[in-house]
């Protein structure tokens, strides 16, 4: 057995409450939502996701395929009318449906197209692919402000919330889980200049109330409450562009199958990573991409599920 530093500074273990955890897989087995055996599609979550663009077309597929091979029973996918076509032909296990755009990324009078689907989901998952332009930051704004259902923020839905910030502030009371890494923490505001990204993640979930995902090595959940969970699963192979699309999907799917805000962020995390670990097992960190992360999904479910 070999033991190996991963960065938690003794201070913050010294307290008899500690603040600060390491997510183990007893943690995500507790967190992981029962299956009904009677159970139906409805029984077990709906997730509505926003994203795509042109040009960007991979990415809500991905956040997709993660979500269903993560348990969600129902999954929603809209996305600019320029590529749903090609969304509906590759994406057989969501229910793509297109909305209004402007050279191929969603315009803001998409919004009354988007709030009626998301009436009957549990989940919003914002961002996988969206694209920059005014409409699509007038966009993500007026569903952060107006959805009551949780958000799972990702990629360009945090570089629009960026540009207006304090909109976070108001979705205080509602689950937000933010999952930006340094680059996209440091746009919203984030503090990484001490080098302490524990510290800053967890300012900034007290300061705005929300879940953060901090990305990266050893990626940090923290809470509005100040607890910080540090992941230990992952691999390099994980460095990747349409990884993070695949962890929304997993967040997005286990918030919608019941889960706290906390569980699904710090499980998804951890799921994430070992899917990655199992995919680099069989074809190196090297030569593995995001899809065989979402393809070993059910690996990861079923050492989950099997009882020791």
């Amino acid at each position: 057995m070999e033991v190996r530093d991963i960065g938690i500074p003794a201070d913050l273990l010294a307290g008899t409450v500690c603040p600060v955890q390491t997510t183990e897989v007893a943690f995500v087995r507790e967190a992981l939502p029962p299956r009904k055996a009677d159970g139906h599609k409805g029984t077990f979550g709906k997730v509505l996701i926003v994203g795509g663009s042109e040009g960007y077309t991979g990415a809500p597929y991905l956040t997709a395929s993660a979500a269903v091979r993560s348990g969600c029973g129902l999954v929603f996918l809209g996305v600019p009318e320029r590529i749903w076509q090609v969304e509906a032909s590759r994406c057989v296990c969501a229910m793509p449906f297109p909305l209004p755009d402007k050279r191929g990324k969603l315009r803001a009078d998409a919004l009354e197209q988007v709030e009626e689907k998301l009436a009957g989901c549990q989940v919003l998952a914002l961002g996988p692919g969206l694209g920059r332009s005014p409409g699509v930051t007038e966009l993500v704004c007026a569903l952060l402000q107006r959805a009551t259902q949780p958000v799972v923020l990702d990629a360009d839905g945090i570089n629009a919330l960026s540009e207006h910030i304090d909109v976070l502030k108001e979705r205080r009371g509602r689950i937000t889980i933010l999952t930006p890494h340094d680059g996209e923490f440091a746009r919203l505001g984030g503090d990484l200049s001490s080098g302490d990204r524990l510290a800053a993640a967890r300012a900034f979930a007290r300061e705005y109330g929300c879940t953060l995902v901090l990305k990266g090595h050893r990626t940090l959940t923290a809470t509005p409450a100040g607890t910080v969970l540090v992941n230990t699963t992952g691999n390099s192979g994980l460095a990747k562009g349409g990884s993070g699309d695949v962890l929304t999907g997993i967040i997005a799917s286990l918030l919608a199958q019941g889960t706290t805000a906390a569980q699904a962020a710090a499980s998804g995390v951890w799921i994430h990573g070992r899917a990655g670990d199992l995919a680099a097992e069989e074809l190196t960190p090297y030569a593995m991409a995001p899809q065989d992360a979402a393809a070993a999904l059910p690996k990861v479910f079923r050492e989950l599920t099997v009882m020791a």
